[in-house]
């Protein structure tokens, strides 16, 4: 607790640094640079603007609330990454859901690392570092690969050295661009998995995609079962045919206390089972905060 203290009033003494127009901090070279920058400082919400380079452009409602909900109880346990502007005057680097949740729940600080960089800078950081991120649906990690390769002017190859993945990877999320948009908003919104979208890009018509899309979605099919159909439409007549589904039947007592979980966690439950009652129970959680909000709702602390 004591560590924890000293680092809060560390953050709290930097934030005044900051705020001391003889400290006017422009540059790396500069007095007390090596103080700020790199380091957690205590910022003032008010002093930081969203980074118009952010390549992250739909937030869910629904998980915004429930990260507010955990910052409310926990405080902000993952700092947010700024860029310095001007005197007191920050921009978002990375982090904008933590700064649009702790805005929410009405406070007036929050902790920052802070950097010097220009422009064209903070767009590449802004974009590699969010492609780190655990939370970010295979969508958005495509557009920033895109948006890497395009405003970066990045070739395949050195976006492959410069966020740690194999060239075949970021190939296989630059294919879900080529999805129609209904299909890629089922994949942001968690209705297909990434599986899913990779097997529905070897059909060409986008109005056959949305049929088998429509399919996957009301017949709660597997990538497996998926697969079965995408190759029985290309051996068919063009027409998406029925595949067969493994799924089995939910048993009532699971419907019925589906809904109570969820509502209780506040989280999109998902739950299989055979109808001699085996199965399994998945809880999503989009960060490091959501998953300590539900280990709190599940054992207590």
């Amino acid at each position: 607790m004591a560590k924890a203290t000293k680092k809060q009033a560390l953050g709290r003494g930097l934030s005044a640094l900051l705020k001391d127009p003889e400290n006017d901090i422009q540059s790396a070279s500069d007095k007390n640079a090596d103080k700020v920058v790199g380091n957690i400082v205590e910022l003032d919400i008010d002093a930081i603007e969203v980074n118009p380079f952010q390549p992250r452009s739909y937030f869910n409602d629904e998980a915004l609330q429930e990260l507010a909900t955990s910052i409310r109880e926990l405080g902000v346990i993952q700092p947010i990454t700024v860029r310095k502007l001007d005197f007191n005057n920050f921009q978002l680097v990375s982090g904008e859901r933590r700064y649009r949740a702790s805005k929410l729940v009405g406070l007036e600080t929050i902790p920052a690392y802070i950097r010097i960089a220009n422009d064209q800078e903070s767009l590449e950081m802004a974009l590699v570092e969010n492609i780190q991120r655990q939370d970010l649906d295979p969508i958005e990690i495509a557009l920033s690969y895109q948006r890497l390769i395009d405003e970066i002017q990045l070739t395949q190859e050195k976006l492959s050295d410069r966020v740690g993945k194999k060239r075949s990877t970021i190939a296989n999320y630059l294919r879900l661009l080529k999805l129609d948009p209904i299909v890629q908003t089922g994949i942001r919104d968690g209705f297909l998995s990434m599986g899913h979208g990779r097997t529905l890009v070897n059909i060409d018509k986008k109005e056959d995609q949305i049929a088998i899309y429509e399919k996957i979605v009301g017949q709660n099919l597997s990538v497996r079962d998926t697969e079965r159909l995408v190759k029985a439409y290309q051996e068919g007549n063009g027409t998406p045919q029925k595949a067969t589904s493994t799924a089995a039947k939910t048993p009532d007592f699971v419907k019925s206390a589906k809904n109570e979980l969820s509502q209780h966690l506040s989280s999109k439950v998902a739950v299989q089972a055979t109808e001699n009652g085996k199965g399994k129970i998945t809880i999503p959680f989009n960060s490091q905060e959501e998953f300590l909000r539900i280990k709190k709702l599940l054992i207590g602390h």
